[in-house]
């Protein structure tokens, strides 16, 4: 099985080390994207979304060892999004010659104070989403194809099981069964996923 990503404390703990390559594939596969998304939506351009993701890339392997060695830190994520904060602001106000969003420089910082923690909040949804993303492809090299397809086309697609039965030769009972066993692998990878969460 492969491991689980982003904020397994062994993952974290791998994180200072720059040569590790695996570690921080695993890392950037999750909060690549997610900070790209909610740069996006924050209204920056693609080419400065793409800017804010290094930024924060870059300022997570600067600090997160001195983030592992504060005996009172708080939650990972917690730090991450504050990094994301800051580097947006610094990402915003390096660029003030270049419109970088409709409502401007003002509106972008103004958004990225958060005063009632709606960013908190997307950040969390946009993360499990990621997760979610990441965990929905584990299991596929774990099953044969024909259970795959099954979970994948009734579950995701939201194709009718009937429908979905015939076409891959199988029974009705047999893709209830498929998607049951991909389901459970993926609450397993989810249950283990939160329990290894710092």
């Amino acid at each position: 099985m492969t491991s689980l990503p982003e904020t397994r404390a062994s993952l974290i703990l791998r994180l200072p080390d720059g040569a590790d390559v695996q570690a921080w594939d695993e890392f950037a596969a999750i909060y690549g994207p997610l900070v790209y998304r909610l740069a996006r939506r924050q209204g920056l351009q693609p080419a400065d979304a793409d800017d804010l993701v290094q930024e924060v890339l870059s300022a997570v392997a600067r600090s997160v060892e001195g983030w592992l060695h504060n005996g009172q830190r708080g939650p990972f994520r917690a730090w991450l999004l504050r990094i994301a904060k800051n580097a947006a602001i610094n990402v915003l106000t390096r660029k003030r010659h270049q419109p970088l969003a409709a409502g401007g420089h003002d509106l972008l910082l103004a958004q990225t104070a958060d005063p009632a923690g709606e960013l908190s909040g997307e950040f969390d949804l946009e993360y499990r989403r990621e997760v979610f993303r990441w965990a929905a492809t584990q299991p596929r090299d774990l099953v044969a194809d024909s259970t795959w397809q099954a979970f994948w086309r009734t579950s995701v697609e939201e194709q009718p099981i009937e429908r979905v039965a015939q076409e891959l030769k199988m029974s009705v009972g047999s893709v209830y069964i498929a998607r049951s066993r991909v389901m459970a692998r993926l609450r397993e990878l989810a249950r283990n996923f939160g329990e290894n969460e710092r």
